[in-house]
């Protein structure tokens, strides 16, 4: 039953990778306002995520320094990925038909869904209220990003079409992850312990150095507190759903 609720959550995760369609039914002047609300409730989810769920969990059961410093070492992997895989662009002379970063950016968001993945499954194995608690945030991120990682293949040279098939294909790489860690967990007891700090610390991460910044370029007080009270509401989200959520 674990093995079923793991592959229909990062099936979920994957399927999130066609919303960039939306794009295309929704008003281009109303599109902004609502990814930058969206933007500022997947912030507050990811630090509620992480401090009210995924924390407290591992310092049950694992001694304080092992979990920073897996929290740290996750941190320090998600700032490698993005600085690495995300941040490359085209050098040809005379431009690229089909931009070479937007491939780059398929690779990384494909490394990027199969840790997903493999923290979704690590999630499940510990308790389904985690599992949900980790997935929930995770779609929360993913629409925004999924929806920029749209954007950038689109304006790389890819048709329509073709961006949202590689886009699916590049997502589908969280039901892989999940399988390994699924067979990874039997094999290694261990592999919860790791990899749960470290999700926090790759959560924190998006949160606090992605996320966030994006808000603070707003300069229209209207739309700073929309998005500020779409923060506050995804940290409280996510402290409602510890006493609504089955273990």
């Amino acid at each position: 039953m674990v093995l079923i609720w793991i592959l229909a959550s990062t099936f979920l995760v994957s399927v999130i990778s066609l919303v960039g369609i939306i794009t295309l039914l929704i008003k281009a002047n109303l599109m902004p306002k609502i990814l930058f609300c969206l933007i500022g409730f997947s912030a507050g989810a990811l630090i509620g995520s992480a401090f009210l769920h995924i924390l407290p969990e591992c310092l049950e059961t694992n001694s304080s320094s092992s979990v920073f410093n897996f929290l740290i070492l996750g941190i320090i992997t998600f700032f490698i990925m993005e600085r690495f895989l995300f941040w490359r662009h085209c050098h040809k002379e005379g431009g690229c038909k089909t931009h070479t970063f937007t491939y780059l950016n398929l690779v990384g968001d494909g490394f990027h869904n199969f840790i997903d993945g493999m923290v979704i499954a690590a999630s499940f194995l510990v308790s389904f209220k985690l599992g949900a608690i980790t997935t929930f945030a995770i779609i929360l991120h993913e629409i925004p990003q999924e929806l920029g990682d749209f954007a950038v293949l689109i304006y790389g040279g890819f048709s329509k079409k073709k961006a949202l098939l590689f886009n699916f294909a590049s997502a589908v790489m969280a039901v892989i992850g999940a399988i390994i860690g699924y067979f990874l967990s039997d094999l290694s007891k261990n592999f919860s312990n790791f990899i749960l700090p470290f999700t926090a610390g790759g959560f924190i991460y998006i949160a606090s150095s992605d996320l966030i910044p994006e808000l603070h370029k707003e300069n229209s007080l209207k739309r700073s507190t929309a998005a500020f009270t779409a923060f506050l509401l995804g940290i409280v989200f996510m402290a409602l759903a510890k006493g609504f959520l089955p273990e």
